[in-house]
């Protein structure tokens, strides 16, 4: 999903979500969605600080299109 600007040459906007949100969002807990990273099903989390880790909102959220995609097709 890509934010529309009114700006020409704006950059869409991102934000990072912790995983609570990313769980909220996609639907699922926190020991699948470490599943689905392994298994290079889901996208990657971004490490922020040694204890702090986080993914991309526009990662997570075509993740969730393109499931929705596919159940619709199917």
């Amino acid at each position: 999903m890509q934010l529309v600007h009114s700006a020409p040459g704006a950059q869409p906007r991102d934000r990072l979500l912790r995983l609570p949100d990313v769980e909220q969002l996609a639907g699922i807990k926190k020991s699948t969605i470490y599943q689905l990273m392994r298994e290079g099903k889901f996208p990657q989390c971004v490490r922020i600080t040694r204890r702090l880790s986080a993914w991309p909102e526009s990662a997570v959220l075509t993740w969730v299109h393109e499931r929705i995609r596919e159940g619709a097709t199917q």
